[in-house]
Order: structure tokens, then C-alpha cells, then sequence
């Protein structure tokens, strides 16, 4: 019956929000312009929601997004080449639990986490 699941993130400033998920990490509009206070941007199958959030102060978000991917070194090694800065607790490397992971916040200070099942 479900078939996805789209998460959404509070955001301050949709251009700069856009601009960083667009620019830096080759997501997609869809739906920009159509919502004053709302954004869906998606990448390969994923879809990802923001919501304005003007009260947002970034040092106390939580909000948090874990994709999973199929070559996460290629991804890491992209992400850096473009620039993207790795969280500093977030660097790739195989967690406890089995997962090769690496971090990274967005403007909002939402973490975003990457992660492959395997070495």
C-alpha cells in the first residue's frame, strides 16, 4: 500500500534553500513557483518537501533526512569535488551498526546523512 515517503523540512529562505539543494546537490524543482511557502524538489526517485519556517533558529533544528545510496564513495568524492562542505562529525566512514556513512547540513542546519549498506 505506501509506495514512498517524502520527507519535509523546515526552511527560512526558499532561494537559498533552492540554491543549495539545486546547485550543490543536483536536485530538481517541481513546484517552485506554484507555492509561496512550500517546495518539492526531487533527485533520481526521491522527493524532498519544505515548508517556510521564519521562527527557525538553525543551532536548535532537528530536522533530519537519511538517504540510502548504491555508491556512496563516487557520491562522497562528487559531493566534495562540488565544493559541498562535510559535516565535521560526518565524515565517510562504516558506522557500528554496519552502515558506510557521511553527513552534511544544509543551510537551515538540517542534517542530511548518506549511507550504504556494506564496505
Amino acid at each position: 500500500m505506501l509506495t514512498a515517503v517524502c520527507p519535509k523540512l523546515p526552511m527560512r529562505v526558499k532561494t537559498i534553500t533552492r540554491e543549495f539543494y539545486v546547485n550543490q546537490l543536483g536536485f530538481q524543482e517541481d513546484g517552485f513557483e506554484t507555492y509561496e511557502s512550500y517546495m518539492i524538489l526531487k533527485k533520481d526517485n526521491l522527493e524532498l518537501h519544505f515548508f517556510i519556517f521564519l521562527d527557525l533558529v538553525p543551532e536548535e533544528n532537528y530536522g533530519q533526512v537519511y538517504f540510502r545510496t548504491d555508491n556512496i564513495d563516487l557520491l562522497y568524492q562528487n559531493l566534495i569535488n562540488d565544493g559541498v562542505t562535510i559535516h565535521p562529525n560526518g565524515s565517510l566512514a562504516v558506522k557500528p551498526w554496519g552502515m558506510k556513512e557521511f553527513s552534511i547540513l544544509d543551510p537551515d542546519n538540517n542534517l542530511i546523512t548518506f549511507g550504504q549498506y556494506g564496505n
